[in-house]
């Protein structure tokens, strides 16, 4: 069984990414049952289907698959309900970890969020000075929750 052990910060700063490249990523769902998702997204010129399960911990089950890119496109296009999420990725070395670092844009402008994914649940990890806030398990930074309720409409920001 596929498991993915991640953990999520808020950015506090962005400077650190100017000499970085990042690569345009837009992804969308294709449906949503419980706590269980379905993702179509596109990442550059490579895209993927994606089956996310519970959360258990920081751990989740997760099954990704490449497909061909018109396929995913179209997809998006057709097939989301919701408007796609849309952002920029960063990865960013630390050490011997990848942080990736997204920006968002459109309905979820303003919104920065640091991802990094983990062999165990209980490895330690350095945390760069721009990570801020962990927001690991907390729902509404859930990219599927993005699309249904994007950063833009929160009241508490």
């Amino acid at each position: 069984m596929a498991y993915e052990i991640e953990r999520k910060f808020l950015v506090t700063e962005t400077s650190f990414l100017n000499d970085e490249v990042g690569v345009a990523c837009r992804q969308g769902y294709l449906a949503v049952a419980g706590t269980t998702s379905v993702r179509v997204r596109v990442i550059g010129d490579q895209a993927y289907l994606t089956v996310k399960g519970a959360d258990a911990g920081i751990a989740r089950r997760e099954f990704e698959y490449q497909i061909p890119l018109v396929d995913a496109e179209e997809m998006l296009d057709l097939l989301c309900n919701e408007p796609p999420i849309e952002k920029t990725r960063y990865k960013i070395e630390c050490g011997s970890l990848q942080w990736d670092v997204d920006l968002f844009h459109g309905v979820n402008q303003g919104l920065h969020v640091a991802e990094i994914e983990l062999t165990s649940e209980e490895q330690e990890f350095a945390k760069p000075p721009w990570v801020g806030e962990e927001v690991t398990g907390q729902a509404a930074y859930y990219n599927v929750n993005l699309s249904r309720h994007p950063y833009s409409q929160w009241s508490s920001r």
